[in-house]
This record gives structure tokens, sequence and C-alpha cells, in this order.
């Protein structure tokens, strides 16, 4: 039976904070005094159900959205051409794939999100100042893309009742939103709510529904405007008007802001690998996130040229091509109707995926007595959709968007720094049990490792004079404002040397570990994922919480 609030349980959760405290799980790996919740501990086998088709899935409904069809204008409209628009987006999206399998890597062999894992490296303590930085970005671009993606309710709107477009407008000016705008933020917010509560488990069938939608519009949008300009118009034929190291510079920016606009998810990958079925399916990412990314900005790119032929004026935003199909009657209106919710579907998925989820994780383990997974998303997306006011953002705040783009400056050295860590100085031998305790191998010194905090800090100091001239226009030097053009790159690449070396010259012996000490509950895994029952007796239900992989006794057996 469904359970339903009485009136006292009501009264108690509007008057007593206490009344919000969720029980502490039996199944949590931290010692009696730390507070915890099963969503921060291992995914329990039954719940590990990601394949190789589930991860393409993931990144067709994360990177066919509005935001990767207009990726190529920001290219373009700096003065490089096609020729370039599309290297800049293959090469970036590799240089970000990298990390995110690198990253992606721990949590499918170990089952555990990047705010547990993060403790490894940077110790139980610092760890938190890296959660609650990614937490803040992933709610304000939630409500960012909301905002965005309250475009195509409009349309849709308007599809069905062409009178919403004549809706009057009783809000001032300086809130930076209309009546008809407000209204359809509202709906777009509210449809979506119970969408990003959707368990991470069942996602698949989100990604398998976006999967036929969003590329099946997106071509049939590109094959309409094509064959009614003849062509694909002559943004093809534009000449090239920069050369030499501007040129270099151009191209290395470019390619940046596309690595930056996936900074976030190169950090928090392992909040969906974790899920994984087997550790190897997420390693399709590396091939098939630049194959999407850049097939979708070439599509961008043919469409926006083929639109300069018919409207006489470049559209980067296919929204705005399919409002042009709501004057032409009901089969244009139709069309328009469906267009927009494919687009809906693509906004809504890449907000679960990219930001939901990623802020819900973080709030889980910075507030565990009262937050877990499904609190969390209803959090961020009040905190991301109202309290940040985000369409007042998009309106005036151009500083403010700069700063966004140029965060990736601080989520940079965090992946590179968590990738080091695992990789090539723990050398895939984690304490899992270990991370969940603040007096465990993973305190350092206080609860900070020194190490990390170094290689997170020299790459940063760097550039922020660079991201300090993006905001306002302060004076720096042609040097400053060249590094500050490959910031995620640089920031990436050098905490990586920074923290292997200063780990090696200097190692926390205490942090090491010969085997891989798991906390999944009484199953073990083979490379093949043949399982086999443990027999440990565990009252708690734990299992082998200190237990080792039998198949990974030795460093040479490694994923």
């Amino acid at each position: 039976m469904k359970y339903i609030p009485s009136g006292t349980s009501i009264k108690e959760h509007c008057t007593s904070v206490r009344a919000w405290e969720l029980p502490k799980q039996d199944s949590a790996l931290a010692p009696p005094e730390v507070w915890t919740n099963a969503d921060m501990d291992p995914v329990p086998p039954e719940h590990q159900t990601w394949t190789l088709w589930t991860w393409m899935g993931y990144w067709a409904t994360d990177t066919i959205n509005l935001g990767t069809w207009e990726t190529a204008s920001s290219v373009i409209t700096v003065g490089l051409t096609w020729r370039d628009a599309i290297p800049v987006m293959v090469v970036g999206t590799t240089c970000v794939a990298i990390p995110m399998v690198l990253n992606g890597a721990i949590g499918a062999r170990l089952h555990i999100p990047f705010s547990v894992v993060i403790r490894s490296s940077f110790g139980y303590y610092l760890a938190y100042f890296c959660i609650a930085s990614r937490a803040i970005l992933a709610m304000f671009w939630l409500g960012i893309q909301g905002a965005n993606g309250a475009i195509c309710v409009t349309v849709m709107l308007r599809a069905i009742w062409p009178s919403y477009n004549d809706i009057p407008n009783t809000i001032p000016d300086s809130a930076g939103i209309t009546t008809q705008g407000m209204v359809s933020y509202f709906l777009f917010w509210i449809i979506q709510l119970p969408l990003l509560l959707i368990p991470p488990t069942r996602l698949r069938y989100l990604f398998m529904i976006k999967l036929i939608a969003a590329p099946v519009t997106a071509i049939a949008t590109l094959g309409w405007i094509v064959h009614k300009a003849g062509g694909g118009g002559e943004l093809f034929n534009l000449p090239e008007t920069k050369h030499g190291s501007e040129k270099a510079y151009l191209w290395l920016s470019s390619m940046s802001a596309v690595t930056g606009s996936w900074a976030t998810l190169a950090c928090n990958i392992p909040d969906f690998s974790r899920y994984a079925r087997t550790s190897k399916g997420q390693y399709v990412q590396l091939p098939f996130l630049p194959i999407i990314f850049t097939l979708c900005g070439v599509l961008g790119i043919v469409t926006t040229s083929a639109s300069y032929v018919l409207y006489g004026d470049y559209y980067w935003n296919p929204l705005m091509i399919v409002e042009k199909w709501l004057d032409g009657g009901h089969g244009g209106r139709t069309a328009a109707f469906f267009a927009a919710l494919s687009w809906y579907i693509a906004q809504v998925g890449t907000n679960i995926t990219a930001n939901s989820i990623s802020a819900a994780n973080d709030l889980t383990v910075l507030c565990p007595r009262f937050i877990n997974i499904k609190r969390g998303c209803i959090i961020a997306a009040v905190v991301g959709g109202w309290v940040i006011v985000p369409w007042k953002i998009l309106k005036s705040a151009n500083t403010f968007l700069n700063f966004m783009g140029g965060y990736a400056v601080f989520l940079a050295p965090i992946a590179g720094i968590l990738a080091s860590d695992y990789w090539l100085v723990k050398k895939q031998n984690i304490d899992v049990p270990a991370l969940y305790d603040p007096h465990g191998r993973y305190r350092y010194r206080s609860g900070v490792n020194w190490r990390a905090a170094a290689a997170f800090m020299i790459p940063v100091a760097p550039l922020l004079p660079g991201l300090g001239n993006s905001i306002s226009s302060i004076a720096v030097s042609d040097g400053i404002k060249n590094l500050y053009s490959f910031d995620w790159l640089f920031a990436f690449v050098l905490s990586i040397v920074l923290y292997t070396g200063l780990s090696w010259v200097f190692p926390a012996r205490e942090s090491l570990s010969d085997v891989t000490i798991f906390g999944h509950d009484a199953i073990y895994y083979s490379e093949d994922t043949e399982r086999r029952e443990d027999s440990t007796g565990n009252e708690k239900g734990l299992g082998a919480v200190d237990g080792v992989d039998v198949t990974r006794k030795t460093s040479t057996e490694k994923l």
C-alpha cells in the first residue's frame, strides 16, 4: 500500500528539523559515529544494470541537445571556418573523453560515487571542497539549461494554440522574462521535476527514447532546410580571416570551450559508471563521445548555412528554424510541435545526466543525515530552477556566464588528480571501506592531502588573471591571455604531473594498499562478472566489507 502521511507527520515535518532526519542504514560502511546512508554506499549487484548499449544511449542523451548543436557557432563566429570547427570538436571531445574513461573506470570497478572516491586523493575533509564546488556548478547549469528548455515549451504551446503568442506581458522588463516566458518556464520545470527523480538504474529507458527522438528530429530539420535552400549554403565557401599565431590561439580557445563544457562530467563520471554491469563497457566513451558530438555539431553547421539562404540570417539555434514552421498552417504547426517535443526531451535528458544526479550525489555526501539522492534531486531542482533566477542570468549577466565557462579552471585539476591518484599512485588498489572512515588510511594529515592541495593550486594560480580578464576585462598581458586560451588542458595535464611527482617523491605510505579492498555486499567479481556467493555470516548484511577481490591479488591482474 502506498504510504500517505498523517496530519501529525505533516505537522512534525513543518515544525521540526529532526523529522526530516533519515534513518541510518545498516548497510552503510562508515563507522557508527559517522552518519551516512545507502545512496553513498557501493551499488549492490542487483542495481548494476548499465551495459555497453546504456553507455551509448547515455552519451547520445547528453550530447544531442541544443548546446551541442550551437557549439560550432562559437567556433565560426570568432573567425575560424568550418574546416577548423570539425577538428576543434574532435580534438576537444577526445581530450575530455580521456579523463572520462580513466575516472569512469573507478566507478565501474568499485561501484562508488565521485564524492566518495575523491577522498582517496584529496583526503577525507579536503574532498568536501571538491564536492561543494561541483555541486554549486551543477545546480547553476540545471537552472540555465531549464531556461533554454522553456523555449521548447513555448513552441509546443504556440503550435497547439497560436493565441499563446498573444499573451500580454504583465512582468516588468527588469525581471528579465515575460509573462509568456514565465508560464513556459514553470511548465518546463514542473514537468521535468518527476523525470529528475527517475532512479539512475532506470535511466536507460529515457536514453532509448531520446536516442530515437533527437537524432530523427535533427536529421529531418537538416534534410528539410537543405532541400528548401537548394543546397548547403555559402558558409562552406567562406575564406579564412585568421592566420598565424592569432589563429592558433583562437583554435586552442575554441577547443577549451568544448572541453570545458564537459568539465563537470570528467570529474563525476563515477556517479554513473558505478551502475555498470562490467568495467569494460564504459570504455566505449573514448571513441563514441567525439563521434556523436562532432556529428551533432556538423548537423548544426550545415543547417545554419542553409538557413542563411532561406531566411537571410544564420540561425544557430534549431528552434529558431522550427518557429518558422508555425507559419506553415496545420502541417507546419504539427511538425513544429513534435520537433520542439524532441528537443524538450533532449534538454531534460541533459539536465538529468549532467546536472541533477551530479548535484544530488554531492548533496548526499555533504549532508547525509537529511539528504538522499531523491531529496538531493528535488533540492537541486528548486535551487537551480528558482533560487538562482536563471532567466535573469541569461538576460543580463554575460560576465557571470563567462565565469561559469571559466569554472573549468577549477574542475580540470580535480579530474587530473583523481585519475592520476587511481592509475599512477594507488595503482588501482583502493581500500573502499576506508573511504568512509574519517580516521582511516585516507585521512592523511587532519583530513587533508597536501600533495593534492598543491597540485590543485599551482595550475589554477596562473589562470586566475585570465579568468578575471574574461569576466571584467581587467588588463593582463598577452601571455596570460594566451595561457588562458587552453586553460582546461593546461590545468589537467599539469595537475597530473605535479600530483604524481609529489606522491612519488613524498609518498603517503599509509594510504597505499597492495590489494583492492571492496565494499560491495557479499559478492566478488571477476573480470567476466562471474559471481559467487560469500559466506561470511555478517549479521549486518555487509558481507565481505574487509575482503579482498581474490581475482585481483597481484598488481599485474588489473582491468
